[in-house]
């Protein structure tokens, strides 16, 4: 019945569409649109370009760096090579602009320090070795049937940002300092907001001032789209088995950077208990608390990122008002009440949010 009375109003638009005199005609711009793969997922770029060229070899190269540097699914990346190390690691050169230098690496690790600080330690990179015992990291993705506590603890010893140091050196060289082997890191929470951040300002030095970005769910736009208007995005479901083209709400965006965060894919179930992929670095365990999604809104994608993740392992109250004391920055939730039931919260009454009454599809326009 629905499908009759859309066709019945598509009729009317065309009739009084041909009735018209002179018809007028829209121009739509035509926007490039790129897609692939990298760090473990998919992205989606689009973008207007008045010389209509494709930059999609020289994305997929920068996002191989970038993964060179980062990404621990690759066994010559420096942070592979950091996490292999023992003690330190040569890290950069402040002096020297000829060496190869990690520069996506760097940026990674002092915004997670950024992070972690603000966050007081819920986000933290280091939670590596505990994110690998609970078959969520880089080693062979199994679930846990028989949780060890003994063993939690001690892997929580090589847990804590503020366990790494840096040693300089008069020769201009930075070094990375451990202080226990152990220690790992995991920019997993961070990283596909930086890439979306990095693909923006390849476009930005080329001109481009109208473009959406987007990795695996993360991203940033700048400008209007392919219809001249804001471009809108959509948040999903935050339900166990709802598909990706469920959406709970639509947002607007004004050259902004968006990333969420959520529990309801990403987990395994054990004897009728859930274990999800987010884990707090304060206990070692996966985190469980009435948050369902926490959607971040910054300036970055990066920024964005990595504050979804923490406001997941702080829960609705605490990450909040983490959110409140911080510049630029808002967040839109979805948690749980008493009854099971679905609620939202937002950090700014003034972020433009429709309320779809039925599914719509998750692609952004």
């Amino acid at each position: 019945m629905k499908f009759y009375k859309l066709t019945i109003l598509s009729g009317i638009f065309l009739l009084c569409f041909a009735c018209k005199s002179e018809p007028e005609t829209k121009v739509i711009p035509k926007y490039a649109i790129l897609a692939g793969k990298t760090m473990g997922t998919t992205y989606s770029i689009k973008y207007l370009d008045k010389q209509m060229r494709n930059f999609q070899a020289k994305i997929d190269q920068l996002l191989v760096e970038v993964n060179a540097d980062v990404s621990t699914y690759e066994p010559e990346s420096f942070i592979t090579r950091f996490n292999k190390s023992k003690e330190e690691i040569q890290y950069f050169n402040i002096l020297d602009n000829k060496t190869k230098l990690p520069i996506h690496f760097k940026a990674n690790f002092e915004k997670s320090k950024e992070v972690f600080k603000n966050s007081n330690g819920f986000f933290d990179p280091t939670i590596m070795p505990i994110v690998n015992y609970w078959g969520f990291g880089y080693t062979e993705k199994r679930a846990v049937k028989d949780v060890d506590k003994i063993k939690v603890d001690s892997l929580m010893e090589f847990v804590g940002f503020d366990k790494i140091n840096q040693r300089s050196t008069k020769e201009g060289w930075v070094f990375l300092n451990k202080e226990k082997s152990g220690i790992q890191l995991d920019f997993s929470a961070i990283a596909k907001g930086y890439g979306v951040d990095a693909v923006a300002q390849f476009l930005e030095s080329n001109n481009v001032e109208n473009y959406y970005v987007e990795i695996g769910g993360e991203l940033i736009v700048k400008g209007k789209n392919p219809e001249n208007k804001w471009w809108t995005i959509g948040v999903n479901v935050p339900v166990e088995g709802a598909s990706v083209t469920e959406i709970q709400s639509i947002v607007e965006l004004k050259n902004q950077a968006v990333a969420t965060s959520g529990n309801y894919r990403n987990f395994y179930e054990v004897d009728g208990v859930k274990y999800a992929h987010t884990i707090n670095p304060k206990t070692g365990f996966p985190e469980k608390n009435t948050l369902l999604s926490a959607t971040i809104f910054a300036k970055d994608c990066m920024t964005a990122d990595a504050y979804a993740t923490a406001c997941m392992t702080m829960g609705l109250d605490r990450g909040k008002s983490m959110i409140e004391k911080l510049e630029g920055i808002d967040a839109y939730f979805l948690y749980s009440d008493q009854s099971g039931d679905i609620q939202t919260d937002s950090t700014n009454p003034d972020l433009k949010i429709n309320y779809p009454s039925s599914s719509l599809g998750a692609k952004s326009q």
